[in-house]
């Protein structure tokens, strides 16, 4: 009796069991079918995270003008293959010397191919220095003389530049005492150079034209 009693007893836990494994089976599918679109719903998420930082970095680039290697960067000033975005303005310089107007030459600043230009340009004869600049970063008259000396003395860079005590400045009309490769450049200022020149007349106007 007790023999029969116990092969009952494993025969009803054993019905129990096949009972109880369809649901537990029923549970886990409910369970992976729950998660599924979790995990559909973070891989979007991912992706989405990736294309927006590839399209940002891919804009940054091509939002950043890229340096030229054949003219390196001069006072931390480089030679870019657009124009800088920032700040734009323009200051006028008129230079004597010996009693003579010299002209500053049209593309000081600028590659002679085109390729790039500094943040300090020409773009003609009429003594305008175009200044295009970063936000918030100042630049000076000896910034535009070291680009002009350095990287384009073919165009009739004078030479009287290293001899700092034979010339007389002003600046907006009044007298400038002192290194005149330190005059901070800003918009509309007017700067004017005689060496060797008595008698020579400041600027204290300029027809800027819009600019």
């Amino acid at each position: 009796m007790w023999a029969m009693s116990k092969q009952a007893t494993r025969q009803g836990s054993r019905q129990e069991r096949r009972h109880e494994d369809p649901r537990r089976s029923e549970e886990g599918q409910r369970r992976v079918v729950r998660a599924r679109p979790s995990t559909t719903i973070g891989l979007i998420a991912v992706g989405v995270l990736v294309v927006v930082g590839l399209v940002s970095l891919i804009m940054r680039q091509q939002q950043t003008p890229a340096r030229s290697v054949m003219y390196p960067a001069i006072d931390h000033i480089p030679c870019q293959n657009t124009e800088q975005g920032g700040t734009h303005f323009h200051a006028h310089v008129t230079i004597y010397i010996n009693g003579k107007r010299t002209l500053i030459p049209a593309h000081v600043g600028i590659a002679p191919d085109g390729s790039c230009l500094y943040w300090l340009h020409t773009h003609d004869e009429s003594g305008v220095i175009h200044i295009e600049t970063p936000d918030g970063v100042a630049v000076t008259f000896g910034n535009f003389l070291d680009i002009w000396g350095q990287r384009f003395r073919q165009l009739e860079y004078p030479g009287q530049f290293s001899d700092p005590a034979g010339w007389q400045v002003s600046v907006n009309g009044k007298p400038f005492r002192g290194d005149f490769r330190r005059i901070p450049l800003h918009s509309h200022l007017l700067i004017t150079l005689a060496y060797h020149s008595p008698g020579v007349k400041p600027d204290t106007n300029y027809d800027w034209n819009g600019l």
